[in-house]
């Protein structure tokens, strides 16, 4: 199961997956095999419900749903910060309680979380990106000590910039400390991480991945 499935990295994740033979459901706004908003914790819950009932307990969850604000302090309104956590991070935690106690109960799975280099390190103008980062790591690594010997592997994957549709309205090209489009990352190169940490055998427990452009 793939969240923020219908563009940029989730899309990616959910085409290797596929590729390397698994039965893939997407979650997305927009499109996908259940649409929702997982800000909206009722509905979440309900589509969290009929993917279990209808799928069973997936063996792979990409927990990839998440936005990206960019903008100094001063500017940086109270509900867009809410706005920031409530995606990136309160939503993270809504997809791990809905299926990691079913995975944890099966024994097996794993569970990857996309978080990004603003996870470990402050940038100027990303104090509410950053936070809610920030906080979707201290949230694995809590995971993973609380599931630790149950047969579950959860892993955090942080990208550096990837080249998505998220850059658009932010045109880092004419901004200076910024990474160049054709410099980033691509969609395929976190989806191929992913893919990575989701094929280790069961005794193999990948924690962080940190992936940058050279």
């Amino acid at each position: 199961m793939v969240t923020g499935a219908s563009r940029g990295i989730g899309a990616a994740c959910a085409a290797a997956l596929a590729g390397a033979g698994f039965r893939v459901v997407t979650v997305a706004r927009s499109e996908g095999d259940y649409r929702c908003d997982l800000t909206d914790a009722a509905a979440w819950e309900a589509v969290a419900h009929r993917i279990l009932a209808e799928r069973g307990v997936p063996e792979v969850v990409v927990s990839n749903a998440g936005g990206y604000l960019v903008k100094p302090l001063a500017e940086t309104t109270v509900e867009e910060f809410r706005s920031q956590v409530a995606l990136n991070l309160t939503a993270s935690f809504a997809v791990a309680r809905a299926f990691l106690p079913a995975m944890g109960a099966a024994g097996r799975g794993s569970y990857i979380s996309i978080g990004s280099v603003a996870d470990h390190t402050g940038f100027a103008e990303n104090s509410a990106y950053a936070a809610s980062k920030y906080g979707l790591r201290g949230l694995h690594e809590t995971l993973v000590d609380e599931y630790r010997g149950s047969g579950v592997r959860l892993t955090l994957i942080s990208p550096g910039p990837v080249d998505t549709t998220i850059w658009d309205p932010i045109d880092p090209d004419s901004r200076d400390g910024f990474t160049p489009r054709a410099d980033m990352l691509r969609p395929a190169d976190v989806a191929e991480a992913v893919l990575f940490a989701a094929m280790r055998p069961p005794h193999v427990h990948i924690d962080w991945i940190r992936l940058g452009p050279t």
